[in-house]
């Protein structure tokens, strides 16, 4: 169950990562952030930006459409 939810799935790069890297802030640590994002550069970025600053990528899924769906752990 994630503890919050970020729906980036109208944002574009830069700001994909630097929105999800906000709301990885607020949390505490061992919670989880679902975030939405479009395919293609967001989908590309947003998971292995994640992981070079040290958070766990839990899952990538897709939801529908060109939207999927990326499970963090802080």
């Amino acid at each position: 169950m994630a503890t919050k939810v970020l729906d980036i799935t109208k944002e574009h790069c830069p700001m994909t990562f630097v929105k999800t890297k906000i709301e990885l802030s607020k949390l505490n640590e061992g919670d989880i952030l679902e975030v939405l994002l479009a395919e293609g550069e967001p989908l590309d970025n947003v998971p292995r930006n994640a992981k070079e600053q040290g958070y766990n990528v839990i899952s990538i899924e897709h939801v529908e459409g060109t939207t999927h769906k990326v499970i963090i752990k802080k």
